[in-house]
Order: C-alpha cells, then sequence, then structure tokens
C-alpha cells in the first residue's frame, strides 16, 4: 500500500463538500456551466473591499528590503498589535500584541492549537452540526473527537454537552454564526457553557479550553450582534480568519487569539507559537500580513449576502420545504424531504441542482445550500427546487 491507512480511510470518507462539488464540474462540463445550479461550496464570491486592493498595491510597491523574507513565528508584531486593540474595542479587554498568532488561515488556527493543547488520547468535543473537517483537525494531533447534538434550532444543549464530557477533555469547540446551519449561538446559553466548563475543570484538575471558530462573525443579519465568547469564559481561544469579511479565502490569512483571562496565558502563547513552526506553516504570509494591519474595522458589503438569503427563503418556502432561516453566515440547511439527505440530494440533482448531505456535517436528515451564488442562479434553480420536493413526497 502506498499510502497510511488512515488517510486511505480519510480518502474513503472525504469530505461531502469537496465531492459534491467535483460531481458539479463533471455536471457543468457536459451540460454547460449555465444549465447546473451549484450552492456546494462556501467559497466567497464578492470582490475585496477596495480598501484591500489599495492596501495590496501599496505594499507590494514598498521599496524596503527585507519585506518578502521570514519574519517572527507568531507574525509581524504591528499587524498582532493592530489586531489585539481591535479585540480590545469588540470584547472590552485588553489584548497584548503576544495574546496574537498570525497563521494560515482559520484551518491552520485550529490546528495550532490543538497541537499546542492535545496530548494523545485527549477529547475534543464538537457540537453537530459542524464543519466536516473538525474531527480530522482533532486527529491530526492525536486527540478523539465527540459529538454533542444542539437544539432542534441548532442552538446549544448543555445537558447533551455534559453527558459526553469526561476526565480525558481537554477542549470543547463551538463555531458561531454556524457553518452549515446560519445559527448564533445566544449570550445567555454561552454564560451558561462557561460554567459548566469552569465546574468541570475544577472537578478535573486541569484546563478544559473553550475553543471558538469565528470567521463568520461579521456576516450577520437583521442587526444582530455575535456575543463575546471571551466574556463567557476565561478559558478561552478565538480562531479566525480574514477568508469570510474581506473575501480572500485564498490568500489564507487567520490568527489565533488568547484570553487575556488564560491562565498560563504566556506559556500557552509560547506552545502556540512553536506550533506554527513546527506544523511547517514557519509563518503566515507576510505580505498580507502587512496588507490588513491597517483594515481592522473594513469587512465587505455583505448587502449582497442579505439579499439571496431572502430569496432563497422566498423559493424554499414557496416549494414546502422546513428550514432555519439563517441569523449568519450564508447557509441554509433545510430538512430533507422524505428524511433521507443522501436520496433527496440525489433527486437534486436529477434537477442539475448541486447540494451537500447534512451527515456530512454531523446531522444527517438535512441539506447545506450555499448561496455564494448569483441571484439569477438561485431564481433559476426555483423550479428545480419545488419538482425534487414534490417527487419527495
Amino acid at each position: 500500500m502506498s499510502i497510511a491507512l488512515r488517510i486511505k480511510s480519510a480518502m474513503e470518507s472525504s469530505s461531502w463538500i469537496r465531492r459534491m462539488f467535483e460531481e458539479g464540474g463533471e455536471l457543468k462540463a457536459r451540460l454547460g456551466a449555465d444549465q447546473v445550479f451549484d450552492f456546494t461550496l462556501g467559497n466567497p464570491d464578492l470582490e475585496p473591499p477596495r480598501r484591500f486592493k489599495e492596501e495590496l498595491v501599496a505594499a507590494a510597491q514598498d521599496p524596503r528590503p527585507g519585506l518578502h523574507g521570514y519574519m517572527p513565528n507568531a507574525g509581524s508584531p504591528e499587524t498582532r498589535q493592530a489586531l489585539a486593540a481591535h479585540l480590545g474595542r469588540v470584547h472590552q479587554l485588553e489584548f497584548r500584541a503576544d495574546d496574537l498568532i498570525l497563521t494560515c488561515g482559520a484551518a491552520g488556527a485550529l490546528n495550532v492549537i490543538f497541537k499546542a493543547i492535545l496530548d494523545p488520547g485527549d477529547e475534543v468535543i464538537v457540537f453537530a452540526p459542524y464543519f466536516v473537517e473538525y474531527l480530522a483537525y482533532a486527529d491530526n494531533h492525536g486527540g478523539v473527537a465527540r459529538v454533542a447534538e444542539t437544539t432542534a434550532n441548532f442552538q446549544l444543549d448543555l445537558k447533551r454537552l455534559a453527558a459526553v464530557l469526561s476526565p480525558r477533555t481537554r477542549a470543547v469547540m463551538i463555531n458561531s454564526p454556524n457553518n452549515p446551519s446560519g445559527q448564533v449561538y445566544e449570550a445567555a446559553a454561552l454564560l451558561d457553557l462557561g460554567q459548566l466548563l469552569g465546574r468541570h475543570a475544577a472537578a478535573c484538575g486541569r484546563p478544559v479550553y473553550l475553543v471558538a471558530d469565528e470567521p463568520y462573525r461579521r456576516i450577520v443579519y437583521d442587526g444582530l450582534e455575535v456575543p463575546s465568547v471571551f466574556a463567557a469564559y476565561p478559558d478561552t481561544l478565538l480562531a479566525t480568519s480574514f477568508s469570510k469579511d474581506l473575501s480572500i479565502p485564498g490568500e489564507r490569512l487567520g490568527y489565533v487569539a488568547v484570553s487575556p483571562r488564560t491562565a498560563g496565558r504566556l506559556e500557552l502563547a509560547g506552545g502556540l507559537v512553536l506550533a506554527n513552526r513546527i506544523l511547517g506553516f514557519v509563518n503566515a504570509p507576510a505580505l498580507i500580513q502587512r496588507v490588513v494591519a491597517p483594515l481592522t474595522e473594513v469587512w465587505v458589503d455583505i448587502a449582497p449576502y442579505a439579499r439571496r438569503r431572502e430569496i432563497f427563503c422566498r423559493v424554499l418556502e414557496q416549494a414546502g420545504y422546513e428550514f432555519f432561516r439563517p441569523k449568519g453566515a450564508f447557509y441554509l440547511f433545510p430538512k430533507a424531504p422524505g428524511g433521507d439527505d443522501l436520496a433527496f440530494v440525489a433527486l437534486l440533482k436529477e434537477e442539475n441542482i448541486l447540494a451537500v448531505p447534512g451527515r456530512g456535517f454531523g446531522r444527517p436528515g438535512h441539506f447545506r445550500l450555499a448561496f455564494c451564488a448569483p441571484e439569477t442562479v438561485i431564481e433559476k434553480a426555483a423550479p428545480g427546487f419545488a419538482r425534487a420536493r414534490e417527487r419527495a413526497g
């Protein structure tokens, strides 16, 4: 065998998102792109803000020597200081530059966190539905992923979490605004979560970290504000990126922020920096670090996403689907008519509509639709959604 057994197993159960995206590519090649309605991939299709492009040009033209060499493993001190000031304003805490580590996207941030905090066999609890690669990220570093279900409307269910907690629990991971559901966890639920984790950590005699993945924090609707995870619990680690709010996922820039209230703050930050290096990241992309330093209060205009949400909700309502109206991110996660998400996604495919089955996110019986697509594509797909719903019974 040419590859490791673990990788072979992972390939056989690989991401449903990529699998459906690749099948969509084959369908487009056969029928023409304008005849296929692809809602599989959460790839932001809005252009970055004008300020980003201006700063990118300025950074590329900067004549100072040495700007493209290796840099500190934690990232540019100037960028980290700018982000620390931004987080201080948002969360009403005093962050320092040393509390931040710039990473290769939020995925890099999560892997850095797990490398730094997990011993072999330590458990990471994730709430379903979850982003498909969370389980693999824990496994990458010797961790064991455990799953706690959320409520029917995708809010935190702390009774189910309590049933999964164990002496080996090292981290509980949340994602709000959530991919795939679009749910935003309530402030009161986060405070209750923090109290539960505090009691469990005290009983076990070691820290249990709250790891918050927040790349969609700025993509929320109806005037909603995302509650602060740092206010909920002292031992909190935030992972995020600029991929969604600046619409630059291909530039691979994110960061980890350590709560100023975390015990062992300096040692933890040092471990994160070392993990960033020895995982092979070395440092996050230097050019983009310089670009984003003055852009901490700049993000894309989400009005197009809001309009698409309205159109998509209307299409699904008129066709008789059951779904939660997303409060954030750019996904819908309806129930699969008939209950079998694989079978229903296959019905949609017969209508040239591409969706992702919910079992890939730990919630069978649902399917995900990403509205990173033009309004005309959503509208043209409406008859196909209606026909598939009728055929499912």
